[in-house]
């Protein structure tokens, strides 16, 4: 996460997100940096607008998704008696989606690469 902290502080300072940059900004804070890290998160920002990023995901609401499916799957269990409601054991969305491309295409893969 500290490597997603530095590129937003790079940004809000208007400075280029690069690897001298980035790895300054991790070496002041006192972090271990690891130059594939550095590398793989410079070209992954490559061509995204982190202000746009910004805006987009203070616009949805803390937990939209997961409450949203939370709610879904209670309605479901209303409807479909006792059977159902069994085998709903867990809130959890389910995040065995084949469509990796497009998570990567627009950013969201960046969580999974540096935790």
């Amino acid at each position: 996460m500290e490597y997603v902290y530095a590129a937003l502080i790079l940004n809000e300072s208007d400075e280029e997100i690069n690897e001298d940059n980035l790895t300054n900004v991790l070496d002041a804070a006192g972090v271990d940096v690891e130059e594939s890290r550095v590398k793989a998160l410079v070209a992954a920002l490559e061509d995204v607008d982190i202000d746009e990023a910004v805006s987009e995901a203070a616009a949805v609401p803390a937990g939209g998704a997961a409450a949203g499916g939370a709610a879904g799957g209670e309605a479901a269990a209303d409807d479909g008696g006792e059977e159902e409601e069994a085998e709903e054991t867990s809130d959890v969305p389910d995040t065995t989606d084949d469509d990796d491309d497009d998570d990567e295409a627009d950013g969201e893969g960046l969580g999974e690469l540096f935790g």
